[in-house]
């Protein structure tokens, strides 16, 4: 494995991050390769742009907001809750018909807000609820059961694996179950970068270029204030951003450049600096990310350090740039 990031404390090398990196350049050629990228990962959150796709192409009405946030990883602001809602009841159903986990809101204010007028968790409020509100949602569009909607064998989840497959132009190598419940299908993190790539430059009026518009014009709703995704898409004219549990991520320009990325000991606190940095060895301007490359580290509430590209990122190009 390639090392991607160090954490400094002190001018001490406290942690290394180790894993696999692959950038695609805008052809499509590998112009990066760092560590075993053909390694099947489980994209945990990665994979929701599929996801939303696949609900989409299951004929789910979704529009605008409401297609970013079936393939975002929501906050739990009241605006994202509103949004799942809606889904919600277009498809006619409600909270007690998702299949996600409770869950408290990850936005800190909205959380103490939330516990402050006497609130506990609830399914609107856990990250994934924008998914599995649209995978109802197309359940409901065509008469599938949505008391099953997550079984393996479910036709809503049988489209999900065919375009993953499709997208990512390699068969699904491991079955598994997300932590939200859903089905979760092993790529490796070639074929991941593929699938942003093909994401970002789908022909107009296609489910896939709906998935990627939406995502780009409310980042928002992939994540929330603050959210790393959100600020990337916010700062990088046409970035397509998306993290995942475990030390996931893929980014895509709307050239087509794109890169992947697993942390092997699953941390993501270096995740989007070592995506940008790779986005940047092959040609594209992250220089609106700036503020994202620096990650201090602190101590008694002083910056005493940083996170910093590992050795074998930091001998990618445009190290100065």
């Amino acid at each position: 494995m390639a090392e991607l990031a160090v954490v400094r404390r002190g001018g001490f090398v406290e942690s290394r991050h180790t894993g696999h990196v692959v950038a695609l350049n805008r052809d499509g050629a590998n112009a990066v390769v760092l560590g075993s990228v053909d390694e099947v990962i489980l994209p945990r959150s990665t994979l929701k742009p599929l996801q939303a796709l696949a609900c989409l192409r299951a004929g789910a009405p979704l529009v605008g907001e409401e297609i970013a946030i079936a393939a975002g990883s929501h906050t739990g602001e009241d605006r994202h809750v509103d949004v799942v809602r809606r889904v919600l009841s277009r498809a006619g159903l409600g909270e007690s018909d998702l299949g996600s986990p409770v869950d408290l809101p990850e936005h800190e204010p909205t959380r103490q807000a939330v516990l402050a007028r006497g609130g506990g968790p609830d399914r609107l409020r856990m990250n994934c609820s924008g998914k599995h509100a649209a995978m109802l949602l197309a359940c409901a569009t065509q008469g599938w059961d949505t008391a099953g909607y997550l079984d393996p064998g479910h036709p809503l989840q049988l489209l999900v694996r065919e375009v993953v497959e499709e997208m990512t132009g390699e068969p699904v190598r491991h079955v598994t179950v997300d932590g939200c419940g859903a089905p979760l299908f092993g790529v490796t993190v070639r074929g991941l970068a593929a699938s942003f790539r093909t994401l970002v430059l789908a022909d107009k009026d296609t489910e896939a270029s709906a998935v990627s518009s939406a995502m780009r014009a409310h980042p928002f709703f992939v994540g929330g204030t603050p959210h790393p995704n959100s600020d990337a898409m916010r700062m990088v004219p046409g970035l397509l951003a998306k993290g995942g549990a475990e030390g996931v991520i893929a980014m895509a320009a709307p050239t087509g450049e794109a890169v992947a990325i697993k942390v092997a000991d699953g941390n993501p606190r270096a995740t989007t600096l070592v995506a940008l940095a790779a986005l940047r060895a092959v040609g594209v301007d992250i220089s609106g990310a700036t503020p994202l490359m620096d990650q201090p580290v602190f101590g008694g509430g002083v910056r005493v350090g940083e996170i910093d590209l590992g050795a074998d990122v930091l001998g990618l190009p445009g190290r100065a740039a």
